[in-house]
């Protein structure tokens, strides 16, 4: 499965090269290819914010490069560097400020540089820190995909219809994605028949992102609208919706991207099986519900803006929601999987080593 799946890799987001880091503009997608090249951390930062770079996986990678080319600078201007570097961490950290593995990056770059040994290269230490995490979400894609789909396998073993929300894979991580790598593997299996991709706010990133990757891979795959996933539901026969996630609270609440909530309440009402695919590094021990993090919303003007005219009355734009734990049926993560989570089986889950 492994050299299969990597042999389906069409798509890379995120390239470290020369020392500078390349984005590929995910604003540009689906009708034209273009990259972004970041050679400052402020560069780094204003690519995560206005989502050239977008996926909680590829946003801490990005930022981990960003750190990176930070201390670059900082050793460069001389002086108290690290206090300085400090101020670049922060200006990473606030630059999405939802996605849990953005802190868990920052987080691990911050700890290499404290563990280093006398005399050792920072730079070289950040650079190799920052591409040990781009690796690690590379086989920890790997892992999730093959225990997602014996979970597939095992409730229907022919081919099926899934449904996707968001965007979860090469372009939001550093391999073949998390929910989307799941599908591909689900497919390269024979159990895929058809994938229904909901459009996805904001930009619009299933029928931009997650239709044209899945196209690109030879899945059969169909767009339709968001408001159509309850009727796509009772009509079609999908036996699973599989989604990512930014955030995972301690009790098992995903945070995930806008309009999760409702799929997930739908798939209930129609026995419809639920799986979420995130790395650990999701997983928030210290968020004890989903109803504690600080949902991000986007420009109004997202909303409002209609064939070139602006509709003058306010407007809400949340960018993610909570689903609560008991809507959902299994969580997948690279340690293991976890069936109709909670706080005792996801503490569990953590002290476990990672799968290979």
């Amino acid at each position: 499965m492994r050299d299969r799946l990597l042999a389906l890799e069409n798509v890379k987001a995120i390239d470290w090269r020369d020392g500078t880091l390349h984005l590929l503009d995910q604003r540009a997608l689906p009708s034209r290819e273009s990259w972004v090249t970041c050679a400052t951390v402020e560069a780094v930062a204003a690519a995560i914010r206005t989502m050239v770079v977008r996926g909680a996986s590829a946003i801490g990678i990005s930022a981990a490069y960003g750190l990176v080319l930070a201390a670059r600078v900082r050793i460069a201007q001389g002086g108290d560097w690290q206090a300085a570097w400090e101020e670049d961490y922060a200006l990473l950290a606030n630059s999405r400020p939802t996605a849990s593995h953005l802190f868990w990056a920052l987080a691990r770059m911050r700890d290499r540089l404290d563990r280093l040994k006398k005399h050792a290269d920072p730079l070289v230490a950040l650079e190799a820190e920052a591409m040990a995490i781009h690796e690690s979400d590379r086989e920890a894609n790997l892992v999730m995909a093959q225990l997602g789909v014996e979970r597939i396998r095992k409730h229907q073993g022919n081919a099926q219809a899934i449904l996707a929300h968001g965007n979860t894979g090469a372009l939001a991580t550093g391999g073949v994605g998390t929910a989307l790598g799941v599908i591909r593997a689900a497919f390269l299996e024979g159990l895929v028949e058809q994938v229904y991709v909901n459009e996805t706010r904001p930009w619009l990133q299933g029928s931009r992102l997650t239709a044209w990757e899945l196209a690109g891979a030879g899945i059969p795959v169909m767009a339709n609208a968001d408001s159509a996933g309850a009727h796509i539901l009772k009509t079609k026969g999908v036996t699973w919706v599989v989604v990512g996630a930014d955030c995972i609270a301690a009790n098992g609440d995903v945070i995930s991207k806008i309009g999760t909530y409702q799929l997930a309440v739908c798939a209930m009402h129609h026995g419809v099986r639920f799986m979420v695919v995130a790395p650990s590094s999701s997983l928030d021990l210290m968020m004890a519900t989903g109803e504690e993090v600080a949902l991000e919303q986007r420009d109004v003007g997202e909303l409002l803006e209609v064939n070139g005219q602006r509709l003058d009355v306010q407007a809400f734009n949340p960018v993610f929601d909570v689903t609560p734990a008991d809507l959902i049926d299994v969580i997948v993560t690279e340690k293991g999987v976890v069936e109709r989570p909670d706080a005792a089986k996801l503490a569990k889950l953590m002290c476990r080593r990672r799968l290979h």
